[in-house]
């Protein structure tokens, strides 16, 4: 999903953990790491996407595998769990999700590199429910956005609070999820930030949608693009635009 709606995000990553020394290795093979087939129940289909996806990186040679969306990163990083009754795969999908980081932990575990460029801009950051609750990844966002010179961060209120996209959940409990969503977005929208930043496609797409419906309009980035602007010594307005 990520790759449809938002293109540059992973395009970003590459170069965002290449300027900061690491070799980037992309599969040619990979696919689909089941976390929307699991999240609808559909388990016995998420599991063969993650058997297929350990299969793509079992020659990769690599010490970390990187997820740059939460719901992905959740799911791949129960791989052990998810793969514990299945004897061709359960070692390998422990080892698997052993190796799996988002790319804050990564980006939080580097001593910065690349020079970070002012970028003059207030956000407020969001944690995806799949990041902080299931992940436990609070403090590493916060800490690489920290590294961007004039930057401010503000906080939102019930911070730990659903906006409601949970997986698919906004599309099996429209209702529910709408009053999620709109409630985070009249916290969003009470930071006064110019822009709304966070690590998951499903909660860009949710708050964007609450925003408009009560006629905020407000850009949202995830929050790689950011850091990759700073470092690129792009403005502002290439995340407001």
């Amino acid at each position: 999903m990520q790759r449809e709606f938002y293109p540059g995000v992973n395009a970003a990553t590459a170069r965002v953990l290449a300027a900061e020394g690491c070799d980037v290795v992309v599969p040619p093979d990979q696919g689909c790491c089941g976390a929307l087939s699991v999240h609808a129940g559909r388990e016995a289909e998420g599991l063969d996407h993650a058997r297929a996806l350990i299969d793509a990186f079992a020659d990769a040679g690599v010490e970390r595998i990187v997820a740059n969306s939460a719901g992905c990163g959740s799911t791949m990083k129960d791989y052990a769990d998810l793969l514990a009754d299945d004897p061709a795969y359960a070692g390998r999908a422990a080892e698997f999700a052993a190796r799996t980081r988002d790319v804050a932990e990564v980006l939080a575990e580097l001593e910065p590199v690349a020079p970070r460029h002012p970028l003059p801009l207030t956000i407020a950051y969001h944690d995806a429910c799949h990041l902080r609750h299931a992940q436990g990844v609070k403090a590493q966002p916060r800490a690489v956005l920290a590294t961007i010179p004039g930057l401010v961060v503000k906080e939102i209120a019930e911070g730990d609070m659903c906006c409601g996209s949970a997986g698919i959940y906004n599309l099996t409990n429209p209702g529910p999820a709408r009053e999620l969503g709109d409630r985070k977005a009249a916290h969003v929208a009470a930071t006064g930030a110019e822009l709304l930043v966070t690590s998951n496609p499903g909660c860009l797409l949710q708050i964007t949608d609450a925003l408009s419906r009560q006629g905020r309009a407000m850009p949202t980035a995830h929050m790689v693009l950011v850091l990759d602007a700073s470092m690129r010594g792009a403005g502002p307005e290439e995340l407001l635009g």
